[in-house]
């Protein structure tokens, strides 16, 4: 259940116990936004990040804000069910060493230009407008089916209604950097010509719907969320293909995908506004969504509450709860090489920490926290993880 915080131009509601002070002073900074609409909404996954904190969602009324989207545009969760029952450990490994062999992970691309039929396909006036899309697109087609890094991953998992479940994390790759940086800058340069009162250093830089780079912005970001679908279903196929290596008349049900890092035009209290979710997804009454926990750690299918206090969102995945440096500084590595148990994974050394269960909030807090936006259908138990 939500906590409100009334001292700001409009209230704040919280759904977690503790946040920290970089993130609340994000918050507050959302909170007092010219053009801020109803209330500001803070999942309970929130952490520090640029302009926003991770983890909100903030409506606005005739602007869009890059960073309040932030650089990963279109990251976002998959996720599919399969007919199988059970996978058995030397089968499990196969499947491993096959995903890492035609997969790329981290800052590996492909190594031949991938057919351009797998690209999001955009109208020719989407084209005209766009600055930064067709400057990238020979190099996303290098980019197209491959995983990134940080916390990224694809997880093999067993599902509490008995069957075999594959997921994938993943997004934008550098499209989406390069469209996400080109207009922050532009809406800083735009602020400072119009003498905004949006200070430069809250990072919540703005583009006015009456200008063209509001339609611009809009533009390639949808690109970028299209790609990074069609990013994760390529990963899939190629997945599925292995997965049905290993068995018999393997089965696979519709793709469940859902993103966590865009803006779009909602209707909220009968008023159209625009709805930007940063490490937050969409939970709309009967919508299904993916939550993710950590590595090792759970993850669930969940079903949207509708809930109109959260402008019907839910968090993405547990949320760090310390930076990475401080993770590989402050964990320890047999402790948490234990917590993994079984689970095939690739964590070695220390340099692994960053992404370590210790480095996150605990996923089951997390979701009592939100009981209220989504009600879970499936709790997913990692068997195997593989890493950006």
């Amino acid at each position: 259940m939500e906590k409100v915080i009334t001292t700001e131009k409009v209230p704040i509601k919280l759904w977690l116990n503790d946040i920290e002070d970089g993130a609340m002073e994000q918050v507050i900074n959302m909170a007092n936004l010219p053009f801020v609409f109803k209330h500001v909404a803070i999942m309970p996954d929130a952490h520090q990040g640029y302009g926003m904190p991770i983890g909100g969602v903030l409506a606005t009324k005739g602007v869009v804000i890059p960073n309040a989207v932030g650089v990963d545009i279109g990251c976002g969760m998959c996720a599919v069910k399969t007919n199988l029952t059970d996978i058995d450990i030397r089968k499990l490994k196969m499947v491993v060493e096959r995903i890492k062999e035609v997969v790329p992970v981290g800052f590996n691309h492909q190594k031949g230009k991938q057919d351009e039929s797998l690209m999001p396909c955009n109208p020719v006036k989407a084209r005209e407008i766009m600055k930064i899309v067709p400057l990238e697109y020979e190099k996303a087609l290098y980019q197209i089916g491959t995983l990134g890094g940080g916390n990224h991953f694809i997880e093999i998992q067993k599902g509490s209604d008995g069957f075999i479940w594959v997921m994938i994390h993943s997004g934008s790759r550098n499209i989406g950097l390069k469209v996400a940086n080109y207009y922050n800058k532009l809406a800083e340069e735009i602020n400072q010509s119009y003498y905004s009162e949006v200070k430069k250093d809250i990072q919540l830089a703005f583009l006015p719907m009456h200008t063209p780079f509001f339609v611009e912005y809009f533009t390639e970001m949808q690109f970028c969320v299209n790609f990074a679908l069609a990013n994760r279903l390529l990963m899939l196929e190629r997945i599925k293909e292995i997965i049905s290596l290993v068995g018999q008349n393997v089965i696979f049900d519709e793709p469940i995908n859902i993103a966590h890092n865009y803006a779009r035009w909602e209707n909220h209290y009968n008023t159209n506004v625009v709805v930007h979710r940063k490490g937050a997804t969409s939970a709309k009454d009967g919508e299904i969504g993916i939550i993710p926990g950590s590595q090792g750690t759970k993850s669930y299918i969940v079903e949207g509450l509708g809930n109109p206090l959260s402008f019907m969102s839910c968090s993405h995945r547990a949320g760090r709860k310390m930076g990475r440096k401080q993770a590989q500084r402050t964990l320890n590595l047999k402790d948490e090489l234990f917590k993994m148990g079984s689970i095939l994974h690739g964590m070695r050394g220390e340099q692994d920490l960053d992404e370590a269960i210790g480095a996150y909030k605990d996923i089951d807090e997390v979701m009592a926290n939100q009981k209220d936006l989504v009600k879970i259908l499936v709790e997913l138990t990692p068997l195997a993880v593989i890493k950006g």
